[in-house]
């Protein structure tokens, strides 16, 4: 109900619904899931089913000796590759945007002041400070929030390719100045465990933002690894009274140090922590149509043929990736995918601002260069005229010279338009093609058959260029009469 679908609705649009989950599993060829099964769950299941869902599969060990011994195959929409083909199916993602919007809206209902600053006649609020760590999908979910609702944002991931995206959406990537400028990334576009160096200036540097923020939203997890604790007690005593801290790793263990999974406290001096694992649900309707998407461009995949059976295809990246268990087997974890995973490119390196004496000297060298090229091209042209006046005909020459004349002209009146006039309405290219035509009349009454040839050819594609800037004229100019 929450999803704002009732069973009814369900009926109504043809869905068979069963009373309890006894009764659907012995039914049912497909069973699809948010949360892992319980134990009392798996023992419902079936040879020969197939379950996808959530699965954690390097946390959940046991459950899938417990699955596998049932003879289930099981998809965890967990383990999606996330290769550009598998982005349809991606629910982590999916459900990582709705937690990072989510959480910037559980910080502004728990800070209790403005997001954007405001002059009013009863004095200055100034903006909120809200640094978002990590810049994941749910990180970037944040920062846009938090930037469309007026507040000055920060943001840091040990990827620094994603400094580049931080900045397009308007807020401001927090640089750590270390050698290991990769040391961070990982493939996938994941993050990798850190050094210890690297996270030593990591935690130094938080502790210098720490007393100016009032929202901290952590968002850093490492795949098949406990969250890394990034907020430690120490900063959450240095932030001012009043201050918020969403810890969307909670599920994990959390980010900050004091994160209490599942609950929301307040500090001794005044910061309030939220560690809620359930953000998705909070958005219950926007969570189950995305997450009903994920899993019907799975099954869709899984069934490629027109009567609707699985094939269970291990040699399909996507399929390979996700299967955990499958014909009493527990095939976790998969083997890399054949195909590159999805990453971000590599910002490109700032160039290096010229001194003005390295300014000058680029400046003469390229002006050397351009001389050079002028005078060699004006050298060719100097002997290929000398050799043609020597041994053409007066006729040909006269003909080259309008020739010549001819390209030099166009080519100055066509490239000084300018690229947004380049349409027949407005541009003069139809008046050049104009003059294209008569200049070749002239010339097909020429005693030289392959002048002729030439001029006709001139007039049938100028007569074209004409023909059709008109009626694209004409067609413009429909799209502003009123039907």
């Amino acid at each position: 109900m929450k999803a704002g679908i009732s069973d009814a609705a369900y009926a109504e649009a043809g869905v068979t619904v069963y009373p309890d989950a006894q009764s659907l599993c012995a039914e049912v060829d497909v069973i699809a899931k948010v949360r892992p099964p319980t134990s009392d769950e798996v023992k419902l299941f079936r040879n020969g089913q197939t379950l996808i869902s959530f699965i954690y599969p390097a946390q959940n060990s046991e459950l899938l000796e417990e699955l596998k011994a049932r003879g289930v195959t099981t998809i965890a929409m967990d383990m999606v590759p996330r290769i550009s083909r598998a982005q349809k199916m991606d629910a982590l993602s999916s459900m990582a945007n709705i937690a990072g919007y989510r959480a910037v809206i559980e910080a502004g209902n728990n800070f209790g002041r403005f997001f954007t600053g405001q002059v009013t006649a009863a004095g200055k609020i100034p903006p909120a400070k809200v640094l978002v760590v990590g810049a994941g999908v749910a990180g970037l979910a944040a920062i846009g929030t938090s930037v469309s609702l007026g507040a000055i944002t920060y943001a840091f991931d040990v990827r620094p390719e994603v400094a580049e995206q931080i900045e397009s959406m308007g807020a401001e990537f927090v640089f750590l100045e270390f050698e290991q400028a990769q040391d961070g990334a990982a493939t996938g576009g994941y993050a990798a465990p850190s050094s210890p160096e690297f996270r030593e200036k990591q935690l130094a540097k938080f502790r210098e933002l720490a007393p100016d923020m009032d929202i901290v939203i952590t968002t850093a997890l490492i795949p098949g690894r406990p969250a890394p604790v990034l907020w430690t007690t120490d900063m959450v005593e240095a932030m001012k009274p009043g201050s918020v801290i969403v810890d969307l790793a909670a599920e994990r263990g959390g980010n900050c140090e004091l994160t209490r999974p599942d609950e929301k406290i307040v500090t001794d001096n005044g910061v309030t922590i939220v560690g809620y694992t359930d953000f998705p649900s909070r958005m219950a309707a926007q969570s189950s149509m995305l997450y009903a998407n994920n899993v019907r461009h799975f099954i869709f995949d899984l069934t490629p043929g027109k009567d609707g059976v699985i094939v269970q295809n291990m040699e399909d990246d996507v399929i390979r990736g996700s299967t955990v268990t499958h014909a009493g087997d527990i095939t976790f974890p998969p083997p890399p995918p054949k195909v590159k995973a999805i990453a971000a490119a590599k910002p490109k390196e700032k160039p290096k601002e010229l001194t003005l004496e390295e300014k000058r000297a680029k400046e003469a060298a390229d002006f050397r260069q351009a001389t050079r090229m002028q005078v060699s091209l004006l050298g060719i042209g100097t002997v290929l005229m000398l050799l043609a006046g020597y041994y053409a005909p007066p006729s040909f020459m006269a003909h080259f010279v309008v020739f010549m004349l001819a390209c030099f002209v166009g080519f100055q009146v066509i490239w000084n338009v300018s690229h947004s006039l380049h349409t027949p309405l407005m541009a003069v290219t139809n008046a050049v093609s104009g003059i294209i035509i008569l200049g070749a009349v002239a010339q097909i009454g020429s005693s030289s058959w392959l002048v002729a040839i030439l001029g006709a050819i001139s007039v049938l594609i100028a007569a074209i260029n004409i023909g059709g800037g008109f009626l694209v004229t004409r067609r413009m100019l429909a799209m502003f009469q009123k039907s």
